[in-house]
């Protein structure tokens, strides 16, 4: 009789984890909201310069 050899399947979940990184990594890169901290970069606090002082 011939020997019938059996492979094991190679496991899947290490390619969907490794999926899951590189599109977490993408969206982490280019698809997060860049406006919020370009409005907060840009806001510029303003003194108040009007004079108090009064001329007699």
């Amino acid at each position: 009789m011939a020997e019938i050899k059996i492979e094991k399947k190679k496991p899947v979940w290490p390619w969907i984890v490794a999926i899951l990184l590189i599109f977490g990594l993408v969206y982490y890169v280019f698809l997060r909201d860049d406006e919020s901290q370009i409005d907060n970069s840009n806001n510029v606090e303003i003194e108040n310069t009007t004079s108090t002082d009064t001329v007699n």
